[in-house]
C-alpha cells in the first residue's frame, strides 16, 4: 500500500477481488483475465478465489496432490506476470480456496492457517462442506469461508444447518481466534445453494427477462432463512441484481433446457434459476449501531475505544456472463478495505552482497527486525521476478542452524555457485517462515549477471567482435 495512494486519514486503502464459481468438474478456460478484471482502477490488492466441483475423481484428485490442479495453474499463470503471488491454498475434493496478493503485502499477511469441515455423505465423504482460510492482515484477523451446501429446493433448513455446524466446528491454533467467528472480518461464499421458492418457472424466466429481479428477492431461500437465524443476520449481502447464476445450458446464456431423469424415465421438467452462487461478509459485532451509520459500510470494531478499526464496504456484486465451461456463472464481489496498520515493518530485513553471478559463490544477509517465533527450519529463497508462489524459487538457503539469531543481529550466508541461475536476471531474496507460513521479508529487487558458463555450456551464443 504506497502512502500516496492508499493513505487517507491516517487509515491505509486495499482493494479485494473475490470469485465464486461452481466449475461443475470443467477444465478452465484458456482466458480468465475477464473474471479477474485486471485493468481495473484502483489497482486489485488481494484476490480470493473460491471453487466448487473442481474435478475429484479419485486418480484426478491424487495427481492434483502431487502438483498443482489445473485450476490453480490457470489463475497463477495469470496474476503472476501482473506480481500477485499465491498467498496459500487448502482444498478438499472439489472445493479449492486460492488466495493471491500483489507482494508488497506478503511479509504482512503472518500466521496463515486452513482447515476444512465434511458435511456430505455424512460428514466421511467431502463432496459438500466448506474450506477456510484465516490470517493476519497488517494486524487484523481475517477469514475466508468457502462453502458447497446440500443441494435441492428442500433443502434449505439443512444449508442451514451445514453452514451452523461448519461455523461451529472449524477451528484454528491461534489463541485469540480459535474459531472463524472470532475473527475481524468474515468472508462466507461459494455455492450455498439456496433457491427461490414458491414462484413458478414461467414467473421466475419472465421477471429475469424483464429484468424485474427485485419481484424475486423476497423468495430467496438464504434472505427469507435469515429472518429467523441471529447468526446468519449478522452476515451482509449486497443486493441482487444480477442475474441468476444457476441452472444454465453450457456454453450459453440460455436457463436450462435439459429433460429430468426420474424413476420413470425423461420428463420435461427443467431447473428452475436461483442465486446459488453468493458472497456475503461479517464483522465482528460491537455495540448497537446508531442511526447515523453508512448503510453501504461496515466498521470491525470491539468497542468504540478500538485504537485499529478496519472498514469494508462493498464496491461492485455481479455475475460474469461470458464463461459457459460450467451450468452456473461465476459471481464476483470487490471490496474497499480500509484499515489502520498495527504494523508496517517487516519482520525479517534480507539483502544480497556484492555482485552475483554463477562464476562465484554469492553472499547475503539477513536480519531479524522484530521479535517472533523463527526456527531452523526457516530458509532463504532466490526468487525469479513474477514468481508464483513461495514454493516456486530457484533455489533456497537455510538459515543459520546453530542458534537463532538476536535482534539486529546481521547474518551473512553463503550461496554456493552451482546452485546459482547461469542465464542470470532480474531476481528477489524472500525469508520463509515455517511457523508462520509465510514470507515475512524481501530484498529489493536485484540483477544476477549472466555467467560466462552459460556460454561454454551452449545456454547463449557466443559473442565474437560483436557478432553472434
Amino acid at each position: 500500500m504506497s502512502a500516496g495512494r492508499f493513505r487517507s486519514g491516517g487509515r491505509d486503502k486495499c482493494r479485494l477481488h473475490m470469485v465464486t464459481w461452481n466449475v461443475a468438474t470443467a477444465e478452465p478456460p484458456e482466458d480468465v483475465t475477464s473474471l479477474m478484471q485486471l485493468d481495473v482502477q484502483p489497482p486489485t490488492d488481494i484476490y480470493v478465489i473460491g471453487l466448487q466441483e473442481v474435478n475429484a475423481t479419485p486418480v484426478r484428485f491424487i495427481s492434483d496432490l502431487l502438483v498443482e490442479d489445473s485450476w490453480s495453474h490457470v489463475f497463477m499463470d495469470t496474476l503472476a506476470p501482473r506480481g500477485f503471488v499465491k498467498v496459500t491454498s487448502v482444498r478438499m475434493q472439489g472445493l479449492l480456496l486460492l488466495i493471491f496478493a500483489k507482494q508488497m503485502h506478503l511479509p504482512f499477511i503472518r500466521n496463515i492457517q486452513t482447515t476444512y469441515t465434511r458435511t456430505g455423505i455424512f460428514g466421511y465423504w467431502g463432496n459438500k462442506g466448506g474450506v477456510s482460510v484465516r490470517f493476519s492482515f497488517y494486524g487484523h484477523m481475517v477469514c475466508f469461508l468457502n462453502c458447497h451446501l446440500a443441494a435441492h429446493m428442500n433443502y434449505a433448513l439443512q444449508r442451514v444447518d451445514e453452514v451452523e455446524h461448519i461455523l461451529e466446528k472449524q477451528d484454528f491454533d491461534i489463541a485469540d481466534t480459535p474459531h472463524v467467528r472470532d475473527h475481524k472480518v468474515v468472508f462466507w461464499f461459494g455455492d450455498l445453494n439456496f433457491r427461490i421458492a414458491d414462484h413458478g418457472l414461467h414467473f421466475l424466466r419472465s421477471s429475469i427477462n424483464s429484468e424485474r429481479l427485485n419481484l424475486l428477492w423476497s423468495k430467496d431461500q438464504l434472505t427469507m432463512m435469515k429472518k429467523n437465524e441471529p447468526f446468519l443476520q449478522e452476515f451482509e449481502e449486497g443486493p441482487l441484481n444480477f442475474k441468476p447464476t444457476y441452472k444454465f445450458d453450457r456454453n450459453s446464456d440460455t436457463y436450462d433446457t435439459s429433460s429430468v431423469k426420474t424413476w420413470f424415465g425423461f420428463n420435461g421438467k427443467k431447473r428452475k434459476p436461483a442465486w446459488t452462487d453468493r458472497i456475503l461478509w461479517r464483522i465482528k459485532p460491537k455495540a448497537l449501531p446508531s442511526e447515523d451509520d453508512d448503510d453501504n459500510a461496515s466498521i470491525a470494531t470491539l468497542d468504540e475505544s478500538d485504537e485499529y478499526p478496519f472498514m469494508v464496504t462493498q464496491d461492485k456484486y455481479t455475475c460474469d456472463m461470458s464463461y459457459g465451461v460450467s451450468d452456473h456463472k461465476p459471481v464476483i464481489a470487490t471490496f474497499s478495505l480500509e484499515l489502520k496498520k498495527c504494523y508496517d515493518t517487516p519482520l525479517v530485513h534480507v539483502s544480497p552482497l556484492g555482485v552475483w553471478s554463477a562464476d562465484h559463490d554469492a553472499l547475503l544477509t539477513y536480519t531479524i527486525q522484530e521479535d517472533f517465533m523463527s526456527s531452523t527450519w526457516d530458509w532463504i529463497g532466490l526468487y525469479k521476478v513474477g514468481f508464483k508462489s513461495a514454493s516456486d524459487y530457484e533455489t533456497f538457503a537455510w538459515v543459520r542452524e546453530e542458534e537463532l539469531p538476536e535482534i539486529n543481529e546481521v547474518i551473512q550466508i553463503s550461496v554456493d555457485k552451482d546452485e546459482i541461475p547461469l542465464l542470470g536476471g532480474h531476481f528477489v531474496l524472500g525469508y520463509y517462515s515455517t511457523n508462520m507460513q509465510s514470507i515475512v521479508g524481501f530484498s529489493a529487487n536485484f540483477q544476477i549477471l549472466e555467467s560466462k558458463r552459460a556460454v561454454m555450456e551452449g545456454l547463449v551464443p557466443e559473442n565474437i567482435n560483436g557478432l553472434n
